[in-house]
């Protein structure tokens, strides 16, 4: 590796260090506040960077806050990805086991958490997963469906697509209005969805 090349891959990692640590900062200030509470500034002294630094990696709160709900989606569908082939055989099993898990971690996860239960503020994030959501439902309707053919191979793509933008709504929607425990909120949806998985994952 040449030392032009060795000097770009530092920079690379230092930036995704940087980045990684603001976005740890801002999680970890919303252990006790609210997203509307906490400015950018705070986030920055809570990283130890200057505010500037965090606005010239971020350029705006919007954007800090749209890669923030980005970074929490992915770390859902990670284990919610890793659910699904728990149960490889039985595709209704293992939906279940997936959409339990996302309830389960909805209900942990501060930013969800914050967002759930409609603290005063929380619209901004809020907006992320529902009038401005587009990037999270596209993000995990897109890795959902496509772990689904990976799962299921004789499952048509749209047909994976269409049951995995429904998941990821209906999964939305019962992290904010729960009505029941996060199993029994699963089963319900699985048992409404249950004719549409049989006839497009079946095994």
């Amino acid at each position: 590796m040449s030392p032009t090349t060795k000097t770009g891959a530092y920079r690379e990692a230092a930036r995704d260090l940087l980045r990684a640590s603001l976005l740890d900062a801002a999680g970890e200030l919303m252990q006790d506040a609210p997203w509307s509470e906490i400015s950018m500034a705070a986030i920055a002294t809570q990283a130890g960077v200057s505010r500037q630094t965090l606005y010239n990696e971020f350029g705006s709160r919007d954007v800090f806050a749209q890669t923030f709900a980005l970074r929490a989606a992915d770390k859902f569908l990670i284990e919610v990805e890793d659910a699904f082939t728990s149960s490889p055989d039985n595709p209704y099993r293992a939906l279940e086991v997936g959409f339990t898990r996302f309830l389960e971690l909805a209900e942990s996860d501060p930013m969800v958490r914050h967002i759930v239960v409609r603290d005063p503020g929380a619209d901004e994030l809020l907006s992320l997963f529902t009038s401005r959501g587009g990037p999270v439902v596209d993000l995990a309707t897109k890795r959902l469906a496509a772990k689904m053919v990976e799962t299921w191979p004789e499952a048509e793509p749209a047909a994976a697509k269409t049951l995995a933008e429904g998941l990821v709504r209906l999964g939305i929607s019962h992290a904010g209005l729960s009505n029941g425990t996060p199993k029994e909120s699963a089963l319900e949806v699985l048992a409404l969805l249950a004719p549409y998985i049989d006839q497009h994952l079946s095994v």
